[in-house]
């Protein structure tokens, strides 16, 4: 016949109490222990009873046990704190960036002209004289640029000459004198282009046909 099944819950006599507990102590301390030298494994079993009476077993030093819990137990701890820690650090930055991309953006925004209605008179201030700057910027490295570019053409020039593979010509000699002059590249570039018109030739036409020139 099967033996029945006990269901797991308080006794409430406290005579049958105190011997249950007494006999399931003796038998666990005893489970432990067993457990300890078959396995070869550290093992520390504290017990309160009802009246917060202690046993315990420790199959080495119970300080020594102890103090490797507590240890283990804080590296664990630590272990699941450092993921927070790094996600509230990463949502942190994640916020901060994204103010800043938006206000780079605003900022680019009111660089070109557009959503100026909300800006106060100190901040259109502001935003002149950073275009002012920018665009004195512009002008000196467009200069700069049209600077080294008759310098070459200067020194391109020269060297022509001085080996002698042709002549100098009315254009050439502005652009060598620009630099001395002070003159634009524009202004050069201009004179190079005009010249003198054309001849007509229509009078050499009439003559040739022998036809009246006006």
């Amino acid at each position: 016949m099967a033996r029945e099944k006990i269901k797991i819950r308080r006794i409430d006599n406290i005579a049958a109490r105190q011997v249950t507990f007494s006999k399931r102590r003796r038998g666990l301390l005893k489970k432990a222990e067993e457990l300890s030298v078959l396995c070869d494994a550290d093992i520390a079993l504290i017990i309160f009873s009802a009246t917060g009476k202690l046993f315990e077993y420790a199959s080495s030093s119970m300080q020594e046990l102890l103090g490797k819990y507590k240890h283990h137990s804080k590296n664990n701890l630590d272990k699941v704190d450092k993921p927070s820690l790094d996600l509230q650090l990463q949502e942190s930055d994640e916020i901060r960036m994204g103010k800043e991309l938006f206000d780079k953006n605003q900022e680019l925004s009111h660089l070109h002209g557009e959503d100026l209605q909300g800006l106060a008179l100190e901040e259109l201030q502001r935003l002149e004289t950073l275009l002012e700057r920018g665009l004195h910027r512009v002008r000196r490295t467009k200069d700069e640029r049209f600077e080294k570019l008759i310098a070459s053409l200067h020194q391109k020039l020269i060297n022509l000459n001085s080996n002698g593979k042709r002549p100098r010509t009315e254009c050439d000699n502005l652009v060598i004198n620009a630099e001395d002059q002070g003159q634009s590249s524009d202004s050069v570039i201009c004179s190079c282009n005009s010249g003198p018109p054309p001849e007509d030739d229509c009078s050499d036409t009439s003559l040739r046909l022998a036809l009246p020139f006006n």
